[in-house]
């Protein structure tokens, strides 16, 4: 239309379509595998105990893409800590790196895959998984494979294997990882794109509600009365001065908001005063 206002000299034509009259993208849905199917892929994939099968439950166990799989280094295993290791993903779709945490279970996948990858007659180049060709070709194989596994267990054969990443972020959430380190687990840029992945159903609101109205964060801690003995000397004026103020804010919050509960406002107010000054009578 602006080409059109332009070559025509008629400016009104630019303004004829309106950013608001286009209608809005149908909203992409988190598309997780369900629990059975989770369940039924993973004992399959443990089973077979293949070069396949050990490539998804490491996408599965971590969240990686199909891509970032296949450009894994063979010491894509890092040591951060006693006992801690963590998968070293290199540049990714996001053109972003990031470390993911794992545990002995996906150390010991990373094993079995180094093995694979000492049998495979390629020679060495660095790389977890032996190409035979173009990245492209190897990608093909690994999606062939989880379609002929899908058609042996009778499902669907439209589960691609993005979907794995989808539970791994659905599973981290509920797990009680933070958005934050799920966004970070995920290596996304923004908040919204980690909110494509997140199957949040009813029965995760369910349990935050019910988790918030056990513990609220947004209460004030109550103030605990001291439970030594008083001191003797000045030391114990301190103690008895600190203790009536305590009595004073736990009666004053029982109150309603009125008069009365500002004026104990004040006086608690002065009594923080008459222990400042009485602190300095303890310095020499």
């Amino acid at each position: 239309m602006n080409e059109l206002a332009w070559t025509e000299q008629l400016p009104e034509l630019a303004h004829l379509l309106r950013r608001e009259d286009i209608p809005r993208a149908p909203q992409r849905l988190p598309r997780p595998l369900t629990a059975e199917q989770d369940q039924l892929l993973q004992q399959e994939f443990l089973r077979r105990n293949d070069l396949g099968g050990n490539v998804f439950l490491l996408m599965r166990h971590t969240g990686m893409r199909i891509g970032e799989c296949a450009d894994l280094s063979v010491d894509c295993l890092r040591s951060t800590g006693p006992n801690q290791w963590a998968i070293h993903v290199p540049l990714g779709k996001l053109k972003t790196e990031r470390m993911v945490p794992v545990d002995s279970f996906v150390r010991e996948l990373v094993q079995r895959l180094r093995f694979f990858r000492s049998l495979d007659p390629l020679p060495a180049d660095g790389r977890l998984l032996a190409r035979p060709g173009a990245k492209d070709t190897l990608l093909r194989n690994f999606r062939d494979y989880l379609h002929q596994v899908c058609h042996s267990l009778g499902l669907s054969t439209r589960i691609v294997p993005h979907q794995l990443r989808h539970s791994y972020a659905t599973e981290m959430l509920r797990a009680g990882v933070s958005f934050p380190a799920v966004m970070k687990l995920l290596g996304h840029l923004s908040p919204e794109m980690t909110m494509q992945y997140l199957d949040v159903v009813l029965t995760d609101l369910q349990r935050e509600f019910e988790l918030a109205r056990s513990k609220p964060r947004h209460l004030v801690p109550q103030p605990k009365a001291p439970s030594a003995p008083l001191r003797s000397g000045l030391n114990g004026v301190l103690d008895s001065l600190r203790t009536a103020q305590h009595v004073l804010e736990m009666f004053r919050r029982t109150l309603p908001n009125g008069v009365s509960r500002r004026r104990l406002d004040r006086l608690s107010n002065r009594l923080s005063k008459i222990l400042r000054e009485a602190r300095k009578l303890a310095s020499p």
